[in-house]
């Protein structure tokens, strides 16, 4: 259960100006990478505008739901619609995972007392940037693997997806997207797309829980 602590936030600050100033520099960041920006607000939610843990989470999982919901029909017009349902066995083998991930890590975050939470969102935030860094400074090749060993493994890494983006109030498309071109072999553009069906239905399970 959750505790006042992990709600109640521990200072009010942040005029409409500095809200607003800090948006668009998330937006600005996030669309010159191409993610939504959720990594780059849960930060500032907790630092800046100071809200505990457990709020700063689900809020940045509500502004990361309106996020997605913008971007899918843009995405849909940049790659066809009907490209996307071609490869529906990708989503469909990472939401095998990413739902149940999505519940547990949920869970597991309502659970924590709040200094466990801050704590763990501190190293999620760490290991999120190396990632990021990596996709983003390195080649990315396509695993060569049989059908036998791709499912099971994109069941176990959608999983691991689904709970660090409950945990963290994020999308995840920093951990799909490059999920997606190793382990299945579609090109990036694609690979995006794919990322929001798949990250839609798995944010919607984590804020529901």
């Amino acid at each position: 259960m959750a505790t006042d602590q992990n709600l109640i936030p521990v200072r009010a600050t942040g005029s409409l100006p500095l809200v607003f100033g800090t948006g668009a520099t998330i937006g600005v960041l996030g669309g010159t990478i191409g993610l939504g920006g959720a990594e780059f607000r849960l930060p500032l939610l907790i630092g800046l505008f100071g809200f505990a843990a457990l709020s700063a989470v689900i809020l940045n999982k509500a502004m990361s739901l309106v996020v997605v919901l913008v971007a899918l029909p843009a995405r849909l017009t940049a790659v066809p619609a009907a490209e996307v349902a071609a490869r529906w066995p990708v989503a469909v083998n990472l939401l095998a995972g990413s739902l149940l991930g999505a519940w547990a890590g949920a869970s597991w975050a309502l659970r924590m007392r709040s200094s466990t939470l801050y704590k763990v969102l501190a190293a999620l935030m760490v290991l999120m940037a190396a990632a990021l860094v990596a996709t983003h400074a390195t080649t990315l090749r396509t695993l060569v693997l049989p059908p036998a060993a791709q499912v099971p493994i994109g069941v176990m890494v959608g999983f691991g997806i689904g709970v660090v983006a409950a945990i963290m109030g994020v999308a995840g498309g920093e951990l799909l997207i490059p999920t997606i071109v190793l382990l299945f072999g579609e090109d990036i553009k694609t690979a995006g797309s794919l990322s929001l069906l798949v990250s839609l239905p798995t944010m919607l399970v984590a804020f529901a829980r």
